[in-house]
């Protein structure tokens, strides 16, 4: 696993979303870095970590790999930030480990997965077959990773959703009620990939969570409104 770790206080670990890299989140990397030691991690697959295979349970093997992360980095406790997988991953760490969070700042995130509107066929044949709103994915994939490595990750990241969602799509939804930090959850009212509704639902199963929705912004928070993003990020972690 790749990782970053710069600056001094309480520790926050940075997760981005699938397919990307934590230079995807560099603007809030480096307003963090001023008051907080950033732990930024690329995910398992992803970015300039080793390539893997993904089953049905890669989200909980995540959460064990970053609080293993933790552990080796000699870190009892950390602020767990995260877009998308990220936050997934983030959220599922906070319930197995509640001890470990001292809270969670989730955006594109649910505890669930939920069946697109096409299915995962468009996911798992993302570089042959993309649909217009999947194009920039495809592109940036084929980019960064090249054609065969993206190819055989979609695949199986789309696999893997698909045969989760098979069996209910939960996540970290079921434990919720464990994690006993503060939450955020951010939502784009826009957001395709992850429904406001079922990001209500897990704000409902959190016994200390706050919900914030953003009107006209979809799934990529970050990218779409970074500096109101990074100023909700730095309040949160000044209150918390």
């Amino acid at each position: 696993m790749y990782y970053e770790d710069h600056g001094r206080g309480d520790v926050v670990l940075l997760l981005p979303g699938w397919g990307g890299s934590i230079t995807d989140l560099n603007p809030l990397r480096q307003a963090l870095a001023d008051g907080f030691r950033v732990i930024a991690a690329d995910l398992p697959g992803c970015g300039r970590s080793e390539p893997r295979t993904y089953t049905a349970d890669f989200y909980s093997q995540d959460a064990r790999a970053y609080l293993a992360l933790l552990d080796q980095l000699g870190v009892g406790a950390a602020h767990l930030v995260g877009f998308s997988d990220g936050g997934e991953t983030a959220l599922l760490m906070a319930a197995l480990a509640p001890d470990r969070a001292l809270s969670v700042v989730a955006w594109g995130a649910a505890g669930q997965v939920v069946k697109p509107v096409d299915g995962f066929g468009p996911l798992m044949r993302l570089l042959d077959e993309p649909t217009e709103q999947l194009l920039p994915l495809a592109a940036y994939l084929a980019e960064a990773y090249g054609p065969d490595r993206a190819r055989a990750m979609a695949a199986g990241w789309g696999g893997a959703l698909q045969a989760i969602a098979a069996v209910g799509g939960d996540i970290s939804l079921s434990r919720a009620g464990a994690i006993t930090c503060a939450v955020l959850l951010v939502i784009g009212s826009s957001d395709p990939y992850c429904p406001p509704a079922a990001v209500r639902e897990l704000a409902d199963a959190i016994p200390r969570s706050r919900l914030l929705e953003l009107e006209n912004v979809g799934h990529d928070v970050h990218l779409a409104a970074p500096r109101l993003l990074t100023t909700v990020v730095l309040d949160w972690l000044g209150e918390h």
